[in-house]
């Protein structure tokens, strides 16, 4: 690896990081450079215990997550404090668990400095879909199984008149579906996964914190999910992965 790319300057004033699913390890090369050189470090809980011990002495590091009950800073709020921030001539890090595009609200915020006239760039992060399937040995697609992949989420916050997630349609898609966010509503998700076509036996796994070493998984169907039966052992954070693939959680499977 040629070490004067590694340690190239960054000329954007603002880095929008993924910090990919918890395991610190699991963070790009050019993320750890940036997050090294970081002045003012905006992070939140998915981001991870250690990564933001690798800011460097002196850089101001600005928690906007969630504990104990705590409501999370508005997003609009977030926001402003980049920008305050960056106007302040700082080399902003924007340090967000898994990858910024993908639920991770990286667009509005994009939109915001972009609208200032802040420049900036985006570091990609491994998102929990993905670490999850690599860490339960659940390959999301496969030549015999599922052609395409669904990341969807299961916490719906819709507007008036908007319908939310068409979950009976995406029963029909052959796919597999990779849940974030939809433990408490998991068996509504499954009810009406059923109600779309997918039959009661359909195979799902729920990897709950991936990434981190006590991660765990629980394997099973979509009619024990819709009856409520994993109530209380598939809790946050965890992805859940429903198709068939998901017979390859804790196992490869010996025959199709």
């Amino acid at each position: 690896m040629n070490s004067a790319k590694t340690q190239e300057k960054n000329p954007a004033q603002v880095t929008l990081l993924g910090a990919g699913p918890g395991d610190p390890e699991l963070i790009t090369v050019r993320g750890l450079n940036r997050l090294r050189a970081a002045e003012v470090l905006i992070y939140d809980d998915l981001a991870g215990d250690e990564l933001p011990d690798e800011a460097p002495a002196g850089c101001e590091k600005i928690y906007v997550g969630k504990r104990s009950g705590k409501h999370n800073r508005p997003q609009a709020e977030i926001n402003a404090l980049i920008l305050e921030k960056a106007r302040q001539g700082k080399r902003v890090v924007r340090l967000k668990g898994g990858d910024v595009f993908v639920f991770g609200r990286g667009g509005e915020e994009i939109e915001a400095l972009a609208a200032a006239g802040i420049g900036f760039e985006v570091v990609p992060g491994i998102t929990s879909a993905l670490a999850a399937g690599a860490a339960a040995h659940i390959p999301l697609t496969h030549r015999d199984l599922a052609s395409s992949l669904v990341f969807v989420t299961g916490h719906e916050a819709t507007k008036p008149g908007d319908p939310g997630v068409p979950w009976e349609q995406y029963a029909k898609l052959k796919a597999t579906l990779c849940l974030y966010m939809g433990t408490v509503r998991l068996p509504i998700i499954a009810g009406r996964l059923i109600t779309g076509g997918l039959p009661r036996d359909t195979p799902a796994a729920a990897v709950i914190r991936a990434g981190h070493p006590d991660m765990r998984i629980e394997s099973f169907d979509l009619g024990r999910a819709a009856d409520g039966e994993l109530c209380g052992r598939v809790v946050s954070p965890a992805i859940v992965i429903i198709g068939d693939v998901a017979r390859y959680a804790g196992g490869v499977p010996t025959a199709r």
